[in-house]
């Protein structure tokens, strides 16, 4: 019987895969590879320059990290082709992209490679956020019972806002794509010729939902006429549950990855939430915090409840007994490296170099010699704006309390400490609707390298901590989905009882770390509230910028 499995996690940056023992969980090998294009912000490959706020991608990376990956890991475990049971994928969302009725990517035609908008729309292009707002005002207008599923207000990384922008920017584009699609969708069709709609993307990122589907051809034709009839053209209607398969591999998906025709391939999920399975976070109550260049805290409970501010529910999208609730920052790891690669004076930089080590790793070891509340900084992690509660890309970041003597590494940690107190707002916004948190499992590589991260963040939100035993809980994670359509197992709590790997450390709270944080997000919550929702100077800077 063939026990092994392949999962294949789309991140930002990169893509890596991991080959999976099914009886043990084990990774017998992984493989890594960064996007050529990597996030195109500044321009498209024909050198026309991006507005702001733009983030695209260009496709052939994708295909590039299965012809690449793929092969690695089965060389690198000394398997055969034969051997591999199933595969899955998991990507980031929302990122969509248009393609003709032949499943090409408009990027990819000569007649629209010099327009932005028929590239990749990645989940941190928040070019769209006026039309987000346009379909906010609109829904509460009309009272669309489906807005409060998601937390009363829509973001736009989300689906329905970048293709009202394509509708209203590039109206040429908009006519002639046959399909919006999410980029893990068009790899499943890619690898299997088949077309589907994975009922994660579809119900996290589309306002489609099991009971109702999408928002009806009524609201769609009244926020723009244009969209009329949208859904069942170009946005499809076949969409597939956990539970199915996408699935089998086609000749050109065996050409693309090296393995043989037939291999089933599991619906893929999101990126984030396929770790769920990998950190065997499959209870009531139970929460996964996966932390990487944005962060995501999601919680399975048998309760429906509308909860204001996050990014809302699926029932059966992630394990099949629940409804799987999302919520987000909108950067964390990104927050850091900006800080890093802009604002680090060069004598840091120099002592880096000199003692052999990252700069990360630098201003982490100077940091932690600090206690809570020494420097005096308080900081906004909105770099990136805010996907919960406030959901407004406008938003931007703030450091209060510099002063001349204020040093690079009590920046960073004012910064980390930044993001565990945004954190700390979604936390106390689900326990505020009922929904109570049992267990944190928290995943990403940041987890397994950042001690001092993870103790602050202990702190702060005032729960145990413990990470996952993998550097790749979505590719685990993937393996895990994969082996239920392969039959291994009969499903996926079952699967992630046996192939996930247990954690591999806790983090407990400090008493006298507590109490200090306790005060400082007092402090947090009121500049939050005050820049949030009282004074909109940010967003008038914003729209300065532009």
């Amino acid at each position: 019987m063939k026990k092994y499995v392949i999962g294949t996690d789309f991140g930002t940056l990169s893509g890596r895969t991991v080959l999976v023992d099914t009886a043990t969980g084990e990774e017998l090998a992984e493989s890594v590879l960064a996007y050529a294009h990597g996030v195109m912000d500044g321009q498209i490959p024909t050198g026309k320059k991006l507005p702001a706020n733009y983030a695209l991608q260009y496709p052939t990376d994708y295909l590039e990290v299965l012809r690449t990956t793929i092969p690695d890991v089965i060389r690198k475990a000394s398997v055969s082709a034969e051997d591999i049971a199933a595969m899955a994928i998991d990507f980031t969302a929302c990122t969509v992209l248009p393609i003709d009725a032949e499943g090409c990517p408009l990027c990819m035609k000569k007649e629209y490679e010099n327009e932005p908008h028929a590239y990749v729309k990645l989940w941190k292009h928040h070019g769209a956020q006026k039309y987000a707002d346009e379909i906010n005002a609109l829904a509460k207008q009309r009272g669309e019972a489906w807005l409060d599923i998601y937390g009363g207000k829509i973001s736009c990384e989300w689906a329905l806002p970048k293709i009202l922008e394509v509708l209203r920017e590039a109206p040429d584009i908009y006519k002639n794509t046959h399909r919006f699609t999410e980029a893990a969708d068009w790899l499943s069709l890619v690898l299997t010729g088949e077309e589907t709609h994975s009922a994660a993307f579809a119900g996290y990122k589309a306002l489609w939902n099991k009971e109702t589907g999408y928002p009806a051809d009524e609201f769609m034709t009244a926020l723009d006429a244009g969209l009329s009839g949208i859904v069942g053209t170009k946005l499809s209607e076949n969409v597939l549950g956990v539970d199915s398969i996408a699935g089998y591999l086609c000749a050109e998906g065996a050409r693309l990855t090296g393995l043989p025709e037939g291999v089933p391939v599991a619906m893929p999920m999101i990126d984030g939430h396929a770790g769920i399975t990998a950190l065997n976070v499959t209870g009531e109550g139970d929460m996964m915090m996966i932390l990487g260049t944005s962060s995501c805290q999601m919680i399975n409970s048998t309760v429906k409840t509308n909860i204001d501010g996050i990014c809302g529910y699926v029932d059966g999208a992630v394990i099949p007994e629940y409804c799987t609730y999302e919520a987000g920052l909108a950067g964390v790891g990104d927050v850091f490296d900006w800080f890093v690669h802009n604002e680090v004076p060069e004598s840091y930089e120099a002592e880096a170099k000199e003692r052999g080590i990252g700069i990360h790793k630098l201003l982490r070891e100077k940091a932690m010699k600090l206690v809570p509340g020494e420097s005096g900084l308080l900081a906004l992690d909105w770099l990136n704006g805010n996907r919960n509660i406030l959901v407004n890309s406008n938003l931007s970041g703030m450091i209060l309390g510099l002063n001349l003597g204020t040093k690079a590494e009590e920046i960073y940690r004012a910064l980390i400490e930044a993001t565990a107190y945004g954190t700390r707002v979604i936390f106390e916004q689900y326990e505020k609707y009922g929904l109570s948190i049992n267990k944190v499992c928290v995943g990403g590589g940041i987890a397994q390298k950042d001690e001092m991260m993870m103790q602050i963040y202990a702190d702060v939100l005032g729960k145990e901590l413990c990470v996952a035993g993998t550097t790749q809980a979505g590719a685990l994670g993937s393996a895990i989905y994969a082996s239920v359509a392969a039959g291994i197992y009969p499903d996926v709590v079952t699967a992630a009882a046996h192939m996930s790997r247990p954690p591999i450390k806790s983090y407990t709270p400090i008493p006298e770390n507590v109490s200090v944080y306790n005060t400082l997000y007092g402090e947090y919550r009121r500049l939050y509230d005050y820049f949030g929702k009282e004074n909109q100077v940010m967003e008038r800077l914003t729209d300065m910028r532009r």
